[in-house]
């Protein structure tokens, strides 16, 4: 399949008379061998049901198309919305494709026209790209896997373990949720315009969450609190969340947990036992 380069993305910016925005984080692939890479990375099946966030013109939905069995863009710039079904019907692809006008951190499985999106592939907009992806990870519980691209340091902490200096909120709520790791990194000289920082890929594999009585909502409570004043212990640091410096030692005991630990030394499983042992009075 033809798809879009430098001089097409360019054509079609100054029909639309497009000024990509900081707004809404916009900055377009214009190199065919990096989307080539991202849906080879992606490991797609010809049955996949494709959601990709922020199509923006069309890069990556093309060579999407091209893999999978359908393709459900989201999009937030109503500009950008009426175009891509047009670029995609130049190439007769049009009925693979469902283009839904949205904000993405707004959209549940209701808004997919009755197809049931079963991969997570997106150029991810850098300004919310955490929030869309964990947002998507909850109210699609039929995505089994996904690759995003999304500023470099923010694929570092998506990745990390616990220990790292980066391991933080977005690491631990991520592993709720899938296996996350490093896919490997993408030049800024890819995007038009050219951002001011390397972009990386990252893959996610659906699990289940751990076991445990608590519910998700109360698991990131605590991931939350803990990792807030990070440079405190868990004792100090889930006194708010527990009640007191008192019961939160009584539930971090409670949980297995050294109270003098911080929140960057535990995994998603740990997190979930603390919850679990929340004081009821608090």
């Amino acid at each position: 399949m033809s798809l879009l380069g430098p001089v097409e993305i360019r054509n079609l910016a100054n029909k639309l008379d497009l000024r990509p925005t900081k707004k809404f984080g916009q900055n377009f692939v214009i190199d065919g061998g990096t989307v080539r890479r991202i849906v080879k990375t992606a490991d797609l099946s010809p049955d996949d049901v494709v959601i990709e966030v922020g199509p923006g013109l069309g890069s990556l939905t093309l060579a999407l198309l091209s893999a999978v069995s359908h393709v459900v863009a989201v999009e937030i710039d109503p500009v950008l919305a009426r175009q891509l079904p047009l670029t995609v019907d130049s190439r007769g692809l049009s009925d693979s494709l469902t283009v839904v006008e949205a904000d993405a951190m707004r959209v549940d499985s209701s808004a997919f026209s009755g197809y049931i999106p079963t991969a997570l592939v997106a150029n991810l907009p850098y300004n919310v790209s955490v929030p869309v992806l964990l947002h998507l990870l909850e109210v699609l519980p039929s995505l089994r896997s996904g690759l995003v691209m999304v500023q470099a340091e923010v694929a570092d902490r998506l990745a990390a373990g616990p220990g790292s200096k980066v391991y933080g909120v977005p690491s631990v709520k991520a592993a709720w949720y899938a296996d996350v790791r490093r896919a490997g990194p993408v030049s800024r000289s890819v995007f038009w315009p050219v951002p001011n920082v390397d972009s990386g890929l990252v893959s996610l594999v659906r699990r289940d969450p751990p076991v445990t009585t608590a519910s998700r909502a109360e698991v990131f409570a605590v991931i939350d609190a803990a990792f807030a004043q990070r440079r405190k212990t868990l004792r100090a640091a889930l006194a708010g969340w527990a009640g007191s410096a008192v019961q939160a030692e009584e539930a971090l005991r409670g949980a297995s947990v050294d109270p003098s630990t911080r929140g960057e030394q535990l995994d998603v499983t740990a997190f979930a036992r603390i919850a679990e042992h929340k004081p009821r009075s608090s």
